[in-house]
């Protein structure tokens, strides 16, 4: 049986559920944590229905149901396929309301506004040196700690990021 696709490109930032109008996700995003009595055993996420919950909980089975029909990829979350189709499409459903520049995910265009503003809620508790992304501020960090997680496969050499 054929599953059909419906495009729900505005996803919360909390929890990642996707929804079809930016309607839903406000209303989705007032629900106060105890109208949402489906709690996962894992990890303490609470949901608003018994389905969420069971989609959420393929994050720690590993089970991945959703697979894209053009490369084969599966995915533990639909939301997560529908995000992955969009490399194949092309699609950025994710607008700026200052410079028009598209984006793919709803996290991208968060994370370019940034730009516009000039936040960055980073921050690095050691030295106080702030970022826009989390994934910089952690890569910063192993300045600090001399964390070298990044093996050469050719050179055997150690680099704190995988760019090198």
């Amino acid at each position: 049986m054929k599953e059909y696709m419906v495009e729900k490109p505005y996803q919360c930032d909390t929890c990642g559920e996707s929804f079809t109008c930016s309607a839903d996700i406000t209303r989705h995003k007032c629900i106060p944590k105890a109208e949402k009595p489906y709690c996962c055993d894992v990890c303490g996420e609470s949901f608003t229905s018994s389905g969420n919950l069971t989609r959420h909980k393929h994050i720690h089975t590993g089970e991945k149901p959703y697979w894209c029909d053009i490369c084969g990829k599966s995915f533990s979350q639909n939301n997560h396929l529908t995000q992955h189709k969009r490399i194949h499409t092309g699609k950025k459903p994710y607008h700026c309301g200052i410079c028009g520049k598209s984006f793919s995910q709803s996290s991208y265009l968060t994370k370019h506004r940034y730009t516009h503003t000039g936040e960055k809620p980073y921050h690095c508790e050691i030295c106080g040196k702030s970022f826009t992304c989390s994934s910089h501020l952690t890569g910063h960090k192993r300045i600090h700690t001399g964390d070298m997680p990044y093996h050469c496969d050719i050179c055997v050499k150690v680099f704190s990021e995988n760019s090198h």
